[in-house]
């Protein structure tokens, strides 16, 4: 799925959660806090502003008449994903709409009362997001794309594609939650399926470029 319906569809099911009982409270303005794991620039920031809008729009949220959206870009940086979810909150907001694991953990820390909405989380309930995936319990709830258990099958696939290797390096971000998880399994995993894995830890494209040199010079 396109991750600009994707956010759609979140609007459309999880979001309007909060967003109903609000609308049975009297048409006035309602303040959407949104925190993305992205930057501002990205290329696919204004595809998923425009989504999120659009997505409100087709639920009777129209942004300036009953709906206004604060967004702030924390760009997969963990302080800046509290710095940001502070202001957020510091506006009062109604709702919290956040993408990544970093972002709903640190959310979830500074409130207990404001509703909050998640996208793109590999494994909520691992990350201590919340209690369980049939009822999340508290005041958060969302969407995930996979679970951790995908690690096993990665190894499985690469098994597939190229029958005799031993070696696999996984990159990951060792500051997210997620990342350690995910991990977890596939090392878990790998001695069944004849491999040795390799923690490769990076943050951005240019160290990922040169960590698959050096791991394969």
């Amino acid at each position: 799925m396109r991750r600009r319906d994707f956010i759609k569809g979140i609007v459309g099911s999880a979001s309007a959660w909060p967003l109903a009982t609000l609308a049975q409270q009297g048409e006035h303005m309602r303040r959407i806090g949104v925190l993305m794991q992205i930057g501002a620039d990205d290329p696919e920031a204004p595809a998923l502003v425009g989504a999120f809008s659009q997505g409100l729009a087709e639920s009777d949220w129209i942004i300036g008449r009953n709906a206004r959206i604060d967004y702030r870009w924390y760009q997969g940086n963990p302080e800046a994903a509290r710095a940001y979810a502070a202001e957020l909150l510091a506006l009062t907001p109604d709702i919290i709409v956040v993408s990544g694991t970093h972002g709903a953990i640190t959310v979830k820390q500074l409130t207990r009362t404001v509703p909050i909405v998640f996208a793109n989380v590999a494994d909520p309930v691992v990350s201590g997001i919340v209690d369980s995936l049939a009822r999340p319990g508290g005041n958060v709830t969302g969407f995930m794309p996979n679970d951790f258990s995908i690690g096993g099958k990665l190894l499985d696939l690469l098994r597939q594609i190229a029958p005799h290797i031993t070696r696999v390096a996984v990159f990951r971000d060792d500051t997210s939650p997620a990342g350690i998880a995910m991990f977890g399994v596939i090392q878990a995993m790998a001695p069944s399926a004849g491999l040795q894995v390799t923690p490769v830890n990076v943050r951005n494209s240019d160290e990922i470029a040169s960590a698959v040199e050096a791991f394969c010079p």
